[in-house]
């Protein structure tokens, strides 16, 4: 991303799977914590530090067991044991070896820097992170391998069982796992685990990470508080010694079959079988070697979509001859995404067909848990709020979320843009860095290349860290071809270079909505725009230093100015070539002030009910488009005021300024004249209009400093796009929309014509009869 007081609105708890086949048989088990080794006591010395704002769940965060949901619900097993909860920590230099006594305790998975986390100080490049705990394995687990998974650790962990380092991983947004199996005692065992963060002094991708105070403070901009250390769920798994590592599930609606490569350990002379089922009943089952595409029949598939968000169980086995020596439970989506020609401009489509994707742009911070959500409830309460605002899609900026949060998207129904993590900005990275970005891209793909929410992978934006940008999208786009893959967000932006390939071109205009056009190979897509600030008393980071892209004064501006952003999209930009927006931003981060809820989650800023209805006229609108608004070039006409009580009234010139005057029958020549106007092809563009005056042959109606008025065509490409209008479909008119300010429509107020903006904060953008007020009549001249 570029550089009031409505009451507090909860989020309800979720709801708990219910059994079924697949993956809901195992989660059902799996969440009751069948199997689950003893935690950790927590010591009574132990506490959470006050956190700066407290959300909805931050005092619901169990101690001992904190976030105890199954963490893989698209590989699932019934028996697992959570590591999460209180553990042994320590914090050394950069250099140091394991520590000789932990003095401190830290709640995992929550971050060094967080309240929730009991620490909540500052880690830098020159501190390593220490975290060790016992635990002892299920007796019931015997004959089975052990495994450690991390969901993710930020950013270099080495992983140490009984004095053994069994492993080292480098990436702080993929996870990783050991078979710790030879290292177990058969009684109590210790973990330990290191974990070295530079955040933006190394050359990793860090996001939106910055080493800053973790106190509230003024400034920081669009960078916030670092993440540093173990940060998602921490657990083991009994598994056979062949068992099932992955599975990479893709829909081809072409012929009605979801094609699955069973990944497996040790899998050789075993055979893989995968399942399919609907509401419990199967519906498809094929077999074949493991890593290779099996092709299972998914007979009138059901498609998964925003509205209809049906998801397939999947059970996939590995069989040695007739035995069944392991089981996951998964799920899937039906449903396509490309890129196609709609009524002759290229769209993404959805199943096949072009749907506008309408979404907001979601940091996934948190006030309590800065990159941990407090409770699996709180993880899908974000999407939840996408959709009660009638969004259809999120992009997930420059962080990636942990898996319960794909599974939520995929059930709740929304697209996902999932961005790459950028390294640091500024800088053009090494070779080694190139080197390990990639690899944490690769992870990142593989990890949820079988969500069906994901629709597009953004590789690289405003140019952070920008480096062979055409190179990676065309890899990207051949390691995983089912999706859309945007080589720059903001192409436009900050220094950023367009790589010219990938499926979209995507532009950052703030406030916007701006132009953004289609190309013959690319969609158009706006990737941010908005950025509308209001600080709600209470709920501030930190009091007063909020900031935003464009202030309100107040919750009925902030609505005002929103809906109207999003009807300018809707009448201006959709029917122009646009394809998809992402709004600035879902929700406060630490001072930026330009959420739609404030940073703690109390309150909602905009009006529910009216922002739904602004996105799905939005939808609706890409799905039955309207004919296009025609005037006729070449021709004499009038434009006559249709507010009510004026309609008498038309457009006219008069001293070079633009206003309204009653004319008819009796009104002078002059009048006439001055009243009449030619329609042109628009001077800055084809597809819309420009009026010339009747009697002043060579000058325009334009807009300058908001005034509209008739100048001389000076030749400059700023008369042209001040003197150019879009014609927008209007009750009983036409609207005339700034083709240089989409959004802003030519309006009569107080008999004089201004460009007005829907929620602006100047006086001609007053929203009574707003609507009437731009919205013209275009009737015979009263000059031929």
């Amino acid at each position: 991303m570029k550089s009031a007081a409505p009451a507090p609105r909860r989020r309800p708890w979720w709801k708990r799977l219910t059994a079924g086949t697949g993956l809901l048989a195992l989660l059902a088990t799996a969440l009751v914590g069948a199997g689950t080794a003893p935690a950790a006591a927590a010591p009574t010395a132990w506490a959470p530090k006050p956190a700066p704002m407290t959300t909805p769940w931050t005092n619901q965060v169990s101690v001992d067991n904190p976030l105890p949901e199954y963490p893989r619900p698209q590989l699932a097993r019934p028996d697992w044991a959570n590591l999460n909860g209180i553990w042994d920590f320590a914090v050394t230099g950069r250099d140091a070896g394991q520590p000789a006594s932990f003095s401190e305790q830290i709640r995992v998975p929550f971050v060094a820097e967080s309240a929730l986390s009991g620490i909540k100080r500052k880690i830098t490049e020159n501190d390593k992170l220490w975290y060790k705990r016992t635990f002892t394995v299920p007796s019931n687990w015997n004959g089975r391998r052990v495994v450690l998974n991390f969901g993710a650790s930020d950013w270099q962990s080495t992983v140490w069982v009984n004095g053994t380092q069994v492993g080292a991983h480098k990436g702080g947004f993929d996870s990783f796992s050991y078979d710790i199996t030879p290292q177990l005692n058969g009684g109590t065992n210790t973990v330990v685990v290191s974990v070295y963060d530079p955040t933006q002094t190394g050359g990793q991708a860090v996001g939106k990470q910055r080493l800053n105070d973790v106190n509230p403070h003024p400034g920081g901009g669009i960078f916030y508080t670092a993440a540093s250390g173990i940060w998602q769920t921490v657990w083991l798994e009994p598994v056979a010694a062949s068992h099932v590592t992955r599975l990479d599930m893709t829909p081809n609606l072409g012929n009605s079959t979801l094609r699955v490569k069973v990944q497996a350990a040790a899998a050789g002379g075993r055979t893989a079988r995968v399942t399919v089922s609907g509401g419990g009943t199967v519906v498809g089952t094929a077999t074949g070697a493991p890593g290779t595409d099996i092709s299972v029949p998914v007979p009138n598939p059901r498609l998964w979509s925003p509205d209809d968000p049906f998801l397939y169980d999947v059970r996939a086995e590995l069989l040695d001859g007739t035995s069944v020596v392991d089981t996951v439970g998964s799920y899937a989506g039906m449903r396509s995404i490309a890129v196609a020609k709609v009524d002759n401009i290229l769209r993404p489509v959805l199943n096949g067909k072009f749907v506008f994707q309408t979404g907001t742009l979601d940091q996934g911070y948190w006030p309590d848990g800065i990159y941990t959500a407090p409770t699996d409830a709180a993880l899908r309460s974000d999407l939840q709020a996408h959709k009660d605002l009638g969004f259809n899609m999120v992009r997930k900026h420059i962080k990636v979320e942990p898996q319960r949060w794909f599974y939520w998207a995929d059930k709740l129904g929304l697209l996902v843009w999932q961005d790459m993590p950028s390294m640091d900005t500024g800088k053009t990275p090494d070779a080694a860095a190139r080197t390990q970005w990639e690899a944490e891209y690769h992870a990142i793909i593989d990890q949820h290349r079988s969500s069906p929410s994901v629709v597009m992978w953004v590789n690289q934006n405003e140019g952070w860290g920008q480096y062979d940008q055409a190179r990676i999208a065309n890899e990207v786009k051949a390691y995983d071809p089912s999706r859309l893959v945007n080589n720059m967000s903001g192409v436009n932006c900050c220094g950023s270079v367009d790589g010219g390939n990938g499926d979209v071109v995507d532009n950052h205009i703030y406030v916007g909505p701006g132009n953004t056009a289609p190309t013959a190979t690319r969609a158009a897509v706006l990737g941010e725009f908005g950025g509308l600030g209001y600080k709600v008393a209470g709920h501030e980071w930190h009091p007063g230093g909020g900031f935003s892209y464009e202030d309100q004064a107040s919750i009925g501006a902030l609505n005002n100015r929103f809906v109207g952003l999003l009807d300018a999209i809707r009448v201006g930009q959709l029917p122009a070539g646009l394809s998809a927006s992402v709004y600035t931003e879902i929700t406060d981060v630490e001072n930026e002030a330009n959420g739609l809820l404030t940073y703690d989650r109390q309150v909602v800023k905009v009006d529910t009910a009216r922002v739904k209805a602004a996105n799905q006229a939005l939808i609706q609108a890409s799905k039955n488009p309207a004919p296009p608004v025609t005037l006729p070039t070449g021709q004499y006409k009038s434009l006559r005021v249709t507010t009510p009580g004026h309609t008498n009234k038309y457009l006219r010139h008069s001293e070079a300024l633009a206003h309204t005057a009653v004319v008819d029958s009796g009104s002078s020549a002059l009048l006439k004249n001055d009243a009449t106007w030619k329609v042109v092809t628009g001077l800055a563009n084809s597809n819309c209009y420009s009026f010339e005056s009747r009697n002043y042959p060579g000058e325009y109606l334009r807009h300058r400093e908001f005034r509209v008025r008739r100048d001389a065509d000076d030749g400059s490409a700023l008369f042209k796009a001040d003197a150019t209008w879009c014609a927008v479909a209007g009750q009983g008119g036409v609207r005339l929309s700034s083709v240089n300010l989409p959004g802003s429509y030519m309006r009569h107020i107080g008999s004089e014509v201004w460009l007005a903006t829907p929620g602006g904060g100047h006086a001609w953008d007053n929203a009574a009869t707003f609507t009437e007020d731009t919205t013209w009549a275009v009737d015979g001249p009263w000059a031929p």
